[in-house]
């Protein structure tokens, strides 16, 4: 997999993601704004509510103006919104945002509003809930101070509890506070707030409150989660849904082929998550579309190939019949035995062609000297070739990099097919260089024969591939060496190339390939 690929894929995951926290965030906020508002006007309805029957609460609590912002008076002197107003109608409390805090409205009995404004209005209202205890309890005797809280608690909603025993006393900078101020608040275990105040015979009352606001409600977490899980399911879908849309293309492209339409190719486009698939089938389709016709050609010229040794040996077989002397006979035998052996020889050709040409056998690479590998065909052509002077040249500076990762007996073929076919075609002088170097092995064998026109130097490795008539069947071959040739050295990885001979003036094959290999079994 490209880098390019991987960097793509992971901005476009870093994009997702970022998409996602930017929404999550967002309607956090505006859930929880939603949420606070109605949560708000929730907890401040008991208070609200008690206000509103009080006849004037600005004169009877006479702290809260000043303290809370309370105040009393028309419709008129309000500007509200006409849904506020329809809201305060059907007896509601309404809470409007006010910079970090809330305006709380709600209608008095008496026909007016009470408006309460709190900056901070949970605290602010347990501060007002326990200044409102304090004042009631200390408005009764203590002889009736159980039954008015009881009705302060039911109608507040908290709880009004008295402190007692010496274990539910607060710490002494709390008692300190208290009998300074007559009142201090207290976190709870709970996470909410209880007020504790002082009564003016020293009694001390603990009011607590119902939780405060929680953010992190079990409402807004499974939506959160079930808006990441959507956004999650979304991209997966499409993601899939694009893999599978290649894929089909690349299932639509295999039973084109499967259908006989060798060139249908995947038109893969660059930095998709399937390119290297499509790039990877295009090659195994080329790979067989090639093998197909290589099959077909392999097919029509072994036909054509077979044809003239099998009509020599039904012809002699003939012969055999109406020989009339064992001269005669002999005669025929032997030219049925050469015809048997040019069968065998033309056969072993197509066998290793087609091992080769159809993914070729398993080369176990091994360190081994190329330059003995090049004298030793060379002194074995020198004894069969004995009316041709067969060279080789090896710099001395050459031989350090004599050893190189081959398989010696393709390799030894290899460089016997063209020495044997320079040979054959020579006026009367072959000659074989080696070229070593650190990076790469070449072998050059040069012949003063004729040589090859230009225009046919690739179609020399076609498979049966003669040019004219002074490479034909009279001079031996069947057009399969050279082809063999160029895929020993692709499995080698390297290259067999055919030119024209400076030195010498005939054609000149050369075979190039890398010295190391880093892997060592080449399929």
């Amino acid at each position: 997999m490209s880098l390019k690929f991987l960097l793509k894929a992971y901005a476009q995951v870093v994009a997702v993601a970022a998409v996602v926290v930017l929404l999550c965030v967002f309607l956090f906020n505006g859930l929880n704004d939603v949420r606070a508002q109605a949560w708000h006007e929730r907890s401040l309805q008991p208070l609200m509510e008690w206000l509103a029957k009080v006849p004037d609460p600005a004169e009877q609590y006479h702290w809260m103006p000043a303290l809370f912002g309370m105040k009393t008076g028309d419709h008129r002197d309000f500007p509200l919104s006409p849904v506020v107003r329809e809201r305060l109608s059907y007896g509601q409390v309404v809470a409007e945002p006010s910079g970090e805090g809330f305006v709380f409205y709600v209608a008095a009995e008496s026909g007016g509003l009470v408006r309460l404004n709190l900056e901070q209005p949970y605290r602010d209202l347990a501060r007002a809930t326990a200044l409102i205890v304090r004042w009631h309890l200390d408005a009764v005797p203590p002889g009736a101070r159980a039954d008015t809280s009881r009705r302060l608690a039911q109608t507040l909603g908290v709880q009004i509890n008295p402190l007692q025993q010496q274990a539910d006393l607060p710490a002494q900078t709390v008692l300190d506070r208290l009998s300074s101020s007559g009142l201090a608040l207290l976190r709870t275990e709970q996470g909410g707030l209880s007020g504790v105040v002082r009564l003016s015979e020293g009694d001390l009352i603990a009011v607590n409150m119902p939780e405060a606001f929680n953010p992190w409600g079990w409402p807004i977490v499974l939506l959160l989660a079930l808006l990441v899980g959507g956004v999650l399911a979304l991209g997966l879908y499409l993601a899939l849904r694009f893999v599978d849309r290649h894929l089909r293309k690349v299932e639509s492209v295999a039973l084109r082929i499967a259908r006989g339409e060798m060139g249908a190719r995947v038109e893969s486009q660059d930095g998709t998550l399937v390119s290297r698939l499509g790039l990877a089938f295009n090659g195994m389709a080329e790979h067989i579309q090639r093998l197909v016709q290589v099959q077909r050609e392999m097919i029509h010229a072994v036909s054509h190939e077979l044809r003239t040794p099998v009509a020599r040996i039904r012809f002699g077989v003939q012969m055999i019949e109406s020989a009339s002397s064992p001269e005669a006979l002999q005669k025929q035998m032997t030219g049925i035995d050469g015809d048997i052996q040019e069968l065998d020889e033309l056969i072993d050709e197509i066998l290793t062609y087609a091992r080769l040409e159809q993914g070729g056998p398993v080369f176990t690479l091994r360190d081994d000297s190329v330059t003995e590998i090049v004298e030793q065909v060379v002194a074995e052509q020198r004894i069969i070739r004995e009316g041709v002077e067969i060279a080789c040249r090896i710099d001395d500076g050459d031989g350090r990099w004599a050893q190189s990762d081959v398989e010696p007996r393709y390799i030894h073929r290899a460089v016997q097919n063209l020495v044997g076919n320079a040979a054959r075609y020579a006026q009367g002088k072959v000659l074989v260089v080696c070229h070593m170097d650190e990076e790469n092995c070449r072998v050059d064998v040069e012949d003063d024969g004729q040589g090859i026109p230009e225009s046919d130097w690739e179609k020399v490795f076609t498979a049966f591939a003669r040019l004219d008539d002074s490479r034909t069947r009279t001079s031996g071959g069947y057009g399969l060496g050279l082809s063999i040739v160029r895929r020993i050295l692709y499995w080698h990885g390297g290259q067999a190339f055919v030119g024209r001979s400076e030195q010498l003036g005939g054609a000149k094959f050369s075979l190039v390939w890398p010295r190391r290999k880093s892997d060592q079994s080449v399929l």
